[in-house]
């Protein structure tokens, strides 16, 4: 592209932003019909809003108790709180959403439409992909439980003994044999993960929150308030570390850990939209970061499609995960970062 319309480019994608940002100020992007479930005060103020959930392995009362006194003592908002079963979450692929870079690979879609690089694919195991596939030799993860007549447990277990190749970002590949039986298998991992939360008694405990910015930065609500993914690293007081120190008194079954960290928040204001629409089943127009996107410019297509994380083309020219671009963003910033990557790609 020319210089002249490179900048041009950049001028228009700036004034987009900043008036998006300057009509939400004045209250312009409320979305909400009723004032007690809107995610805007009477000021019209944008807020950071994000999905919170007590993982299967820690949801006991207490622990909800703890997560929901954490949460309003540091001055956020609870504005729903939710129960989701084990057996919902298995029969809409909740999860596989929820990870839907890996579980693309391991549970959504067949071998034959997993976009696998075919020399590297020939180089990592010596055989043709196109000849793999004729012999019905490929699965995802899902579909090798079926063929190999085992339980995803079972098949972590041969997929930790198998040649794995990494093929990008949550996409591996492994030759696999279970029982005399080999079969080229992606991501199978991603099945003992799954199988947490979608157990006859497992469930999932969700809180929407939102509060102000300037009173608690996205950066601080996960590093300081929700912890890293290490509970044993977290700092005094989070809620991470918090479960971490008392998970006996909290009816836990074992020690949390990485994995196994109690609690699960959105990274940006645009990770929680997209996990609000999956696990609470809300509408983009209905929320009002979503209102703010679409007024913005964003189509609902493109917000559908950059929900389960694909990479776009980068301001540097590079290509890149949406959500890695907006990690831990405030509300303002997330908003104009994605008015300038919709004005890219």
């Amino acid at each position: 592209m020319p210089k002249t319309s490179s900048t041009l480019l950049a001028i228009s994608v700036f004034a987009v932003a900043a008036s998006v940002a300057a009509a939400w100020k004045m209250g312009n992007f409320k979305s909400c019909a009723k004032k007690d479930t809107c995610p805007a005060d009477d000021d019209g103020e944008p807020k950071n809003s994000a999905f919170v959930f007590v993982k299967p392995h820690a949801n006991t009362e207490a622990t909800q108790n703890l997560v929901r006194n954490k949460l309003t003592q540091s001055g956020i908002s609870i504005l729903s709180e939710k129960e989701v079963s084990g057996k919902e979450i298995d029969e809409k692929k909740l999860i596989d959403q929820h990870y839907y870079a890996i579980a693309s690979k391991a549970t959504i879609l067949p071998a034959a439409e997993i976009p696998v690089p075919v020399e590297k694919f020939e180089e990592s195991f010596g055989e043709k992909w196109e000849d793999v596939l004729a012999a019905k030799k490929a699965c995802n993860a899902m579909e090798a439980c079926k063929e190999f007549g085992c339980n995803p447990n079972q098949l972590n277990e041969s997929w930790q003994k198998a040649h794995v190749v990494k093929f990008g970002g949550g996409f591996y590949c492994g030759l696999v044999s279970y029982n005399d039986k080999q079969l080229y298998v992606f991501n199978a991992f991603f099945m003992s993960m799954r199988e947490k939360f979608v157990g006859e008694k497992d469930s999932i405990h969700c809180f929407e929150v939102q509060w102000k910015p300037e009173q608690l930065s996205w950066a601080d609500f996960r590093g300081k308030l929700l912890g890293p993914t290490d509970p044993a690293d977290g700092p005094e007081g989070s809620i991470r570390k918090a479960i971490l120190d008392s998970w006996e008194e909290l009816g836990l079954k074992s020690v949390p850990n990485k994995g196994d960290n109690g609690v699960h928040a959105s990274a940006s204001p645009f990770e929680g939209l997209a996990e609000k629409t999956n696990w609470l089943g809300a509408s983009i127009a209905g929320d009002a970061f979503g209102k703010a996107l679409l007024d913005a410019g964003l189509t609902e297509d493109t917000i559908k499609a950059w929900s389960v994380d694909p990479r776009v083309k980068q301001p540097d020219g590079e290509m890149g995960s949406v959500f890695d671009a907006l990690e831990d963003t405030d509300v303002d910033e997330c908003l104009k970062k994605l008015v300038e990557l919709n004005g890219i790609n």
